[in-house]
């Protein structure tokens, strides 16, 4: 696990110092080596983080044998071992690194297709001058980059880019509305103007003669195929077969490893797998909250005595929070509602000694852990409402909301709203924070756009004829969205700014094909996330399955009305004085949520502190 820099521009005069500069800024994700590489237009620059192959070997950026290739690369080829089998190569090093390299030089754009792993990474063909940018299936490595009007700049981090002085800093107005709507800014785009993220499964090149930008995608999650299988044991042992081999995969490292556990279903099973196959004993990390109601403690000590991890509790008071906080803040490197319960435990985990750790991210998304999993069902169910009168159903919607004030009335008005049903716009009014008529009310501009971002969701290659597969596209709806640009894009700004790898086993690419070629009827969560419960019962205790659900979550509300009450404070009030926002409406919305208005929650108004904070630290103002 590493960071990537690089960029593209024949009139760059400094670009040695500026490559410096770069790798400075990215410094915290790759602690044990640093390297540039500068030749005509193409300069290259990396942080590495070790891993795999500890040795000098492993530098980068890394020459090809031939010398006609040059790679830039973070993250983990977790087939590497297969690939190094098939490829004849004169290596160097035992790294996946030099592995991806030999694959380039044999199959070129076709070599995406043969990795199975999270990665980003760039390679400048010194003959063809085309710089080539890639990035893994689900996303789970970033890329950002920008048209400068030098050439292409590129980074793992939009703080490398800034640093550059390349890249302006201005905001997207656009963007900003996204981000409002989603606690997240959708990719392709980020919250600045000018800086964009490449699209999982991509691939970027760049003509450095006609300076031109073409993108375009070596796989899609939205091709999907149905399996056609109705033995629900057979099915079962499939999941279980690929779910472990997910794991074992991601076990492969050179360094000590442990996982996060918090007292979950999906932390449990990736704990448990780990446990079973890994010859050393399991270090185990969660977060224990002083206030009981929050906390998961109990339930991961549970599991840590039924697998025998070497396990570590930190509990965290609100002082000690407050003490933090501002520290993760600084880490977070675009924006996000999210982040810095990943930032403490990463913290506590890299301070024991850990380079590499696990987490149960994606189990959610995968088997339907979310509330919007079976909301959505039902409103396709009840599809037929929309073909009553708009006027009545305009008419329920006020009357839900005064009877019943709150944010999920709201919604519930909104979607009634709707001219007729359609998925995407459901799906789109679900998963929003701030309504629109809120964010009307924030904002100086006048109309917002009224093309959601995330409309376009299983639109490109979906296949309307798979029926019975209305779960698989809520899975491919969050894993598009909020999965990919929260809680994917906090883990590793998050992790790595404690050089902490973090590994996903249910990411894998090919359990996620598998289930979501699944019909509704084998994995409708009747039960919390039943087929994976019934694929590992000898994981998955029932003290742990039927337990509340609470989330890896802190407990904002109380602590943004008491503790963190001032923090807050100050920086919606600083928030509050840029010239996007209405005089006034931002210390309104922050009054009202004090006095327990219920259209109003915790979740509105962090994203807010947060932004605020993230303009003074990335970006000076």
């Amino acid at each position: 696990m590493c960071g990537i820099n690089g960029f593209i521009g024949s009139d760059i005069v400094n670009a040695r110092d500026i490559i410096q500069q770069m790798n400075d800024r990215l410094s915290h994700r790759g602690p044990n080596d640093e390297g540039a590489w500068h030749e005509g237009p193409a300069t290259l620059g990396h942080r590495r983080l070790s891993i795999i192959d500890l040795s000098a070997a492993g530098h980068q950026p890394m020459i090809s044998h031939c010398g006609r290739y040059i790679l830039v690369f973070n993250g983990e080829i977790y087939n590497y071992r297969e690939l190094r089998q098939q490829i004849d190569y004169p290596y160097q090093s035992n790294s996946d690194s030099e592995v991806l390299l030999a694959a380039w030089c044999r199959y070129g754009l076709q070599t995406p297709n043969l990795l199975n792993g999270m990665f980003a990474f760039a390679i400048w063909d010194r003959q063809e001058e085309v710089m080539t940018l890639v990035r893994d299936r689900m996303g789970i490595k970033p890329l950002y980059w920008s048209e400068a009007s030098s050439g292409l700049v590129f980074s793992s981090e939009i703080r490398a880019l800034l640093a550059s002085g390349l890249v302006s800093s201005e905001l997207s107005a656009a963007s900003l509305v996204d981000y409002m709507r989603y606690q997240t800014v959708q990719s392709p785009d980020t919250i600045l103007r000018d800086v964009k993220m490449l699209p999982p499964a991509s691939i970027l090149q760049y003509q450095t003669r006609s300076r031109k930008v073409t993108v375009s995608r070596y796989w899609d999650i939205c091709d999907i195929q149905s399996a056609g299988e109705s033995d629900y044991g057979e099915v079962t042992r499939r999941v279980r077969e690929l779910f472990y081999k997910a794991v074992e995969k991601r076990l492969v490292a050179d360094v000590p490893f442990g996982a996060f556990l918090s007292g979950g279903i999906d932390s449990s099973a990736v704990v448990g797998a780990m446990a079973k196959m890994s010859s050393v004993q399991v270090k185990t990390f969660n977060i224990s909250f002083a206030e009981e109601a929050y906390s998961e403690a109990r339930y991961a000590r549970y599991i840590a005595r039924m697998h025998g991890t070497d396990h570590h509790e930190i509990r965290l008071s609100p002082d000690r929070f407050l003490e933090l906080l501002p520290d993760a803040l600084k880490s977070m490197d675009h924006p996000s509602g999210d982040g810095p319960n990943t930032w403490i435990v990463s913290k506590v985990t890299k301070e024991a000694g850990i380079d590499m750790a696990l987490s149960g991210l994606g189990g959610d998304e995968v088997f339907g852990g979310y509330a919007i999993f079976k909301r959505m069902a039902a409103l396709n169910k009840y599809r037929a409402m929309w073909q009553l009168p708009a006027g009545l159903r305009r008419g329920a919607g006020h009357l839900l909301t005064s009877l019943r004030p709150g944010v999920a009335s709201s919604k519930m008005a909104a979607l009634l709203s709707m001219p007729d049903y359609r998925f995407n716009r459901a799906f789109a009014f679900s998963r929003q924070v701030l309504m629109d008529t809120q964010i009307t009310g924030l904002l100086k501009r006048g109309s917002l756009p009224s093309h959601l971002p995330v409309e376009w969701l299983n639109e490109r290659g979906w296949n309307e004829e798979l029926s019975h597969h209305l779960l698989s596209r809520v899975s491919v709806a969050e894993m598009s969205t909020y999965m990919q640009n929260v809680l994917l894009r906090d883990s590793d700004q998050m992790s790595m700014a404690h050089a902490l790898e973090l590994r996903v086993p249910f990411l894998d690419h090919e359990l996620i094909a598998y289930v979501l070629s699944l019909p509704d009827g084998l994995k409708y969560p009747t039960t919390p996330k039943k087929l994976l419960v019934d694929s590992l019962p000898e994981l998955l205790p029932g003290y742990i399955v039927n337990r509340p659900k609470m989330g890896f979550v802190f407990p904002w509300s109380h602590w943004l009305k008491n503790e963190l009450r001032s923090y807050a404070d100050e920086r919606l009030t600083h928030l509050a004085d840029n010239d996007l926002f209405q005089p006034g409406a931002i210390m309104d919305l922050w009054h009202r949520f004090l006095k327990g208005d219920p259209t109003v929650t915790f979740s509105r108004i962090w994203p807010l502190v947060v932004l605020a904070e993230w303009q003074k630290a990335v970006v000076g103002r």
